[in-house]
């Protein structure tokens, strides 16, 4: 078994000593639909220097904490099982590797859609957040796709199985970055209340112009999430928020209402093709579906 490495090459805020800009890890530990892996240094670096505590109540693929590594910080979400795969990548990641390890061995001797099928079962019986950790990672295009009674129901991608020295590598690089953050398991709400005056909150929630089976979102409200914003906003607390913004290269606008008021700005982050729109077409490369989010501010 491949032993990791794990330099101390941290600074505060997450900058590398040889590196003046805000710059995400080279790999992903785990893959999430919706992930601003790509953009998440452009947005990171929108954010204000001078925050207390940053909390990420929809954690998904930590791509913008990954990117942020803030001294201190409360990343959360709902589906229990996410949440832990990264309280073990911060913990223990040699653990995870291990885990890894062994689906990876199995996958790419064996039957795949057999094996993965088996741990697509295990995972929806038992919640185990390796099993999750393979699955995402291996499903088709990363989409995380649940329906309503929570059973994940995404099949096998055609694509090969992150090596395992790449994700030792990606290991290595997000252990470090995590060291300041506290994952917790909570609704996003419960969350954005906690924070208080100086503190910095970023939102990622479920897009809202698709099925609401990604993720496992069919109770998300986006009117609350507004309203707990609101509430934020008068305590001090800074908040961003992404957001649908245009797919189809621009041709179409997520017409998404915005309370009058709320944010100060609102900027356009633009994010390559459409995975999901590739999931539902068969796998086609489509040139012409391109998306872009909104990015909200309140300062």
């Amino acid at each position: 078994m491949t032993q990791l490495p794990f330099p101390d090459m941290m600074t505060p805020h997450g900058l590398m000593p040889s590196d003046p800009v805000l710059t995400a890890p080279s790999r992903q530990v785990l893959k999430w639909i919706g992930n601003k892996h790509k953009v998440a240094a452009a947005i990171a670096a929108s954010f204000p220097t001078d925050f207390r505590r940053y909390y990420e109540p929809f954690i998904g693929s930590a791509a913008v904490l990954g990117t942020l590594a803030p001294r201190d910080a409360v990343a959360s979400d709902v589906l229990a099982p996410l949440v832990a795969i990264w309280q073990r990548v911060q913990a223990d990641p040699q653990a995870v590797y291990a885990a890894y390890e062994a689906r990876f061995q199995a996958f790419t001797t064996q039957d795949r859609k057999v094996v993965y099928r088996a741990i697509l079962d295990r995972y929806n019986a038992t919640g185990d957040p390796d099993d999750l950790l393979f699955v995402a990672r291996t499903c088709y295009g990363g989409v995380i796709r649940f329906d309503r009674k929570g059973t994940m129901n995404t099949p096998c991608g055609v694509h090969a199985a992150l090596p395992l020295k790449k994700f030792a590598e990606a290991l290595a690089q997000w252990q470090p970055r995590l060291a300041g953050t506290r994952f917790v398991v909570g609704d996003f709400e419960t969350q954005i209340d906690d924070a208080g005056p100086g503190d910095l909150v970023y939102c990622d929630p479920p897009y809202q112009d698709c099925g609401k089976n990604l993720y496992g979102a069919q109770t998300f409200s986006l009117q609350r999430l507004f309203a707990a914003i609101d509430r934020a906003r008068g305590r001090g607390v800074r908040v961003a928020l992404s957001l649908d913004g245009s797919k189809r290269s621009g041709d179409r606008l997520c017409n998404v209402l915005i309370p009058q008021g709320l944010f100060a700005q609102d900027r356009e982050v633009k994010l390559g093709r459409s995975m999901l729109r590739r999931f539902q077409m068969a796998g086609q490369t489509l040139e012409s579906e391109q998306v872009a989010d909104r990015l909200l501010t309140t300062w």
